[in-house]
């Protein structure tokens, strides 16, 4: 005989269970030990389906009480559609569900701004996609802005470039040409190459010695910037009508002119002289010695009349053996000559050796 048990609820529609009675396991036999026929055991109720989420429930449930499943479904905005998967497509389409074939239904809620598509989860729509692109577009002015910009940046560039080359490489370029010049001059004096006479434009044919300001440059026929000048060389007046004399002359004006700066700017410093400074013309024979006497520190490119036999304005008052040194004023420029006047002091032939004021 079988112990009885309490009967309960089962959760399933209130089937009881307590004894393992005829109810249950079907007429019992005491003489035989079996396992009850399956048709002895009484039939389970048949509960029905939830439409949205196929989960079981139990009839009279709440809606949505039978776990996450249920919740979900009731949240994905189907409402209370019941039917087929036809009618939970429909239904899914009316609330703005996922299920759509486009990605998704239209966004319900607030609104969002555009360019704010990748934050909320959604790819951006064709016109929200075009307004980015439009913000992001420079306008007019900024286009203008930047063309400008750029202009004067370059401007600026090829500005600093030139003022490059005119301050430092026409300087190096000349000086390398001036000091081959000299070197040459030397070599062919002491070869015994060249003699005082008649020489043609650009040709050299003595040295320039300042020694206050060190300088020490070749002194070449013509005053041209592309032959002579922009070399580093001092030119001479030689051609008319500015045709001055030679140093070796027994009376003239021996009229130098040179760049104060750029191109080896051999009269940088002529400023600087004061009378009774030394200035040394030496050539293939001898060395020429002259004193400076005056200056004129402004003057205009047309008044000639520094290169006179007699200079005017020099001082000097009758014929005489004169050099004048001519540049530009003020620095930087050429719209004024600086003049500096010297006289012959001294005529030392290059046997005796080199005069005072070059050993001093």
């Amino acid at each position: 005989m079988t112990t009885p048990r309490p009967e309960r609820e089962d959760g399933y529609g209130g089937v009881p269970y307590g004894s393992y009675g005829p109810a249950f396991m079907g007429p019992a036999d005491p003489g035989t030990a079996r396992m009850p026929a399956v048709d002895d055991y009484a039939p389970m109720p048949e509960l029905p389906l939830d439409d949205r989420t196929m989960a079981l429930r139990m009839p009279g449930a709440p809606e949505g009480a039978y776990g996450s499943l249920s919740a979900s479904a009731g949240a994905s905005g189907a409402g209370s559609a019941t039917g087929g998967r036809a009618a939970r497509r429909k239904a899914a389409k009316r609330g703005g569900g996922h299920g759509g074939r486009r990605g998704g239904g239209r966004d319900t809620g607030a609104a969002v701004p555009a360019g704010s598509g990748s934050g909320s989860g959604r790819p951006l729509s064709r016109m929200e996609a075009r307004q980015q692109a439009r913000a992001r577009k420079p306008g007019a002015a900024v286009l203008v802005s930047r063309a400008v910009g750029e202009i004067f940046i370059t401007t600026g560039v090829v500005m600093l470039l030139f003022v490059t080359y005119q301050l430092w490489w026409t300087n190096v370029r000349a000086h390398a040409e001036a000091g081959s010049e000299t070197s040459q001059l030397q070599d062919d004096w002491a070869n015994g190459k060249r003699a005082p006479g008649a020489f043609e434009p650009g040709q050299g044919f003595a040295i320039l010695h300042i020694p206050k300001l060190d300088v020490v440059a070749p002194i070449a026929e013509g005053v041209s910037n592309k032959n002579v000048l922009d070399k580093g060389m001092v030119g001479h007046y030689g051609e008319a009508p500015l045709k001055t004399a030679m140093p070796y002359d027994k009376t003239g004006n021996f009229g130098l002119a040179a760049h104060r700066n750029t191109h080896g700017e051999p009269f940088r410093y002529v400023n600087r002289l004061v009378a009774g400074d030394a200035v040394v013309v030496e050539t293939q024979d001898e060395y020429f010695v002259y004193k400076v006497a005056s200056m004129l520190p402004v003057t205009p490119p047309s008044n000639t009349s520094v290169l006179n036999p007699v200079p005017k304005g020099s001082g000097f008052t009758q014929q005489g053996r004169y050099i004048t040194l001519t540049t530009c004023t003020p620095e930087f420029t050429s719209k004024y000559r600086l003049i500096v006047w010297g006289k012959m002091v001294e005529e030392r032939p290059r046997s005796k050796g080199k005069p005072d004021a070059l050993i001093q």
